[in-house]
């Protein structure tokens, strides 16, 4: 090897080092990119008003709709909380909400009232177990309650492969890891 290529390669692992350094510095702020807060003031007022986990709540919305608030699934579902309009309407009832329409899940502040409600629900109905609760959000109540009952799935996290639906499995997995990178750079800045 020449002495000029040994220059270069020197020169290259220093700026590797310092790369690594400046990003080692300003953590957690590069990573915050890639896990905003949006409608932060939304999010931890109604968190903390239904007392749920903020930070679930941004995984969620990171997982569901990528923070846009036009957001719409093929299915149907709408907004960042990506609620289906019938899961809305019946949550709306039972929050004895007046006036709902289903355009207004595409407003922020009604979208995440409503998700807010619905996990403070379905926490409540899964004494509190995030996976099964998570797991609920996207397939629905019932589907759950039936994996737990058939012993398809236990709700333990260690044990995802056991949820019946790839798509929830992934669901899952993927907000699990959302909930758990937010605490870790959030909750460190407090």
């Amino acid at each position: 090897m020449t002495n000029k290529i040994k220059k270069r390669i020197s020169l290259l692992l220093w700026i590797i080092v310092l790369v690594f350094l400046a990003l080692v510095i300003s953590f957690p702020k590069w990573i915050t990119l890639f896990y905003p807060l949006p409608e932060n003031e939304i999010v931890m007022a109604t968190a903390q008003e239904f007392d749920v986990d903020p930070y679930l709540v941004f995984a969620i919305i990171r997982a569901e709709s990528k923070f846009q608030t036009a957001a719409k699934s093929p299915v149907g579902a709408r907004g960042l909380m990506q609620i289906m309009p019938e899961t809305a309407r019946w949550i709306a009832t039972q929050m004895k909400l007046e006036g709902f329409q289903d355009e207004d899940l595409h407003d922020p502040a009604i979208n995440i009232r409503l998700g807010c409600w619905y996990l403070k629900s379905l926490n409540y109905e899964f004494k509190g177990s995030i996976p099964l609760e998570v797991a609920a959000y996207n397939a629905g109540r019932g589907n759950v309650k039936q994996w737990l009952q058939d012993g398809k799935w236990d709700g333990n996290q260690r044990n995802m492969e056991g949820i019946p639906f790839p798509e929830t499995r992934q669901y899952v997995k993927n907000v699990l890891k959302n909930y758990e990178a937010y605490k870790a750079i959030y909750d460190k800045a407090k």
